[in-house]
């Protein structure tokens, strides 16, 4: 049954537009107009240029079998599946393998596997002295072991989770097209790929149309506090159709608000031992400013600071999915909460202008100049 909305003025089935959120760019917008409403589904978009359709968050894994036990993650799994999400993302190297068999285990009698678009990693390996293997025997053995750990014959979408610069690039890809054939994996995608690795990654999958998997999707940080996939990334994902899924969408915990005024939850990361220093960078002034602005918003939309946050990446060209990696349901469900808002026109422009990256030669497009 479609939700209806009423506005001062009228009456309105559907989500509420932006234009109704008020008229100021950040402040002073009136707080008794109606909030925006939750959908009670999750929208779907294509990743990349392919016929798959994913929910338009994605839920992480990176914390499961380590932080995140099988009670949580239960949880996790449910909630966001209830609420229309079917795009879950893991690796293999995420707690060495446990997040995966976790995952398997609760798609054995929680979720049904078919609701689920299931996309792993592989590439990352536990070796001081080489941090990424590429190579085709290592990919498809890696491949396999997640399969079994997942309980499945297949995953939906498999990443490479790093450039090996060790291993030719062709005998890479040719994993990709392997495991593709094979019925392993239905389609493939790369992460933490460069602008010119990715274009060249994705240019040659292209260049043999139908012998070669093209690149569905590519993974990398992107939020209102790390926005340098703008710089060569982005405009490569758009140019070849490979859909982008960011992760740390909230700028690693930092653009919810919690740390503001060197506040340090106990249950955050920034309490962690082994988490703190991933927090850390996004502590400067710079990061204050933008968190500033981004709570002032929120305030003013009578939204959350996670809200506005999730919103803007989630709304930026060439996205198809943020990857939320929340700790628990409570936490998932606050950015579940984004569906139904769309940010206002002013309050992107005002956003971009307080996070707007230094771009330098050869970045900046000096055709404008």
């Amino acid at each position: 049954m479609p939700l209806a909305v009423f506005v001062p003025g009228g009456h309105r089935t559907g989500p509420l537009p932006a234009r109704c959120l008020g008229k100021s760019v950040v402040r002073g917008y009136p707080h008794h107009q109606v909030r925006p409403v939750i959908s009670a589904f999750m929208e779907q978009r294509h990743l990349g240029r392919t016929g798959l359709r994913v929910s338009r968050i994605g839920l992480g894994t990176l914390t499961w079998g380590r932080d995140t036990d099988e009670h949580d993650a239960a949880d996790l799994l449910r909630t966001f599946w209830e609420a229309g999400g079917n795009l879950v993302d893991t690796a293999d190297v995420y707690g060495d393998g446990e997040a995966e068999y976790l995952l398997g285990q609760l798609m054995d009698g929680l979720v049904p596997r078919r609701d689920l678009v299931i996309s792993t990693k592989a590439g990352s390996v536990a070796d001081p002295d080489r941090r990424v293997d590429g190579s085709r025997g290592h990919l498809l053995s890696a491949l396999d072991a997640s399969l079994a750990r997942l309980g499945t014959d297949h995953v939906d979408v498999w990443h490479l989770h790093s450039y090996d610069p060790a291993t030719p690039l062709e005998e890479t890809l040719q994993a990709l097209d392997i495991a593709v054939a094979s019925g392993r994996a239905r389609y493939a995608g790369v992460a933490g790929f460069c602008g010119w690795q990715l274009a060249r990654a994705a240019t040659w999958q292209l260049a043999a149309p139908g012998s070669r998997a093209r690149l569905a999707s590519t993974q990398m940080e992107y939020s209102l506090l790390q926005r340098g996939v703008e710089r060569e990334v982005l405009p490569a994902a758009l140019d070849t159709g490979v859909g982008l899924l960011p992760s740390s969408p909230l700028g690693r915990g930092v653009l919810t608000g919690k740390y503001r005024g060197d506040a340090v939850p106990p249950d955050s990361r920034r309490a962690s031992g082994h988490m703190a220093a991933f927090v850390e960078p996004y502590l400067d002034d710079t990061a204050s400013r933008i968190v500033d602005a981004v709570t002032t918003a929120a305030d003013g939309l009578a939204v959350t600071a996670l809200q506005v946050a999730l919103a803007w990446v989630r709304d930026r060209p060439g996205v198809t999915a943020p990857v939320v990696g929340a700790r628990n349901a409570q936490q998932l469900t606050a950015a579940l909460s984004v569906e139904a808002l769309t940010l206002p026109d002013e309050i992107c422009r005002a956003l971009d202008d307080v996070s707007a990256p230094v771009h330098r030669y050869p970045d900046h497009d000096w055709s404008t100049l």
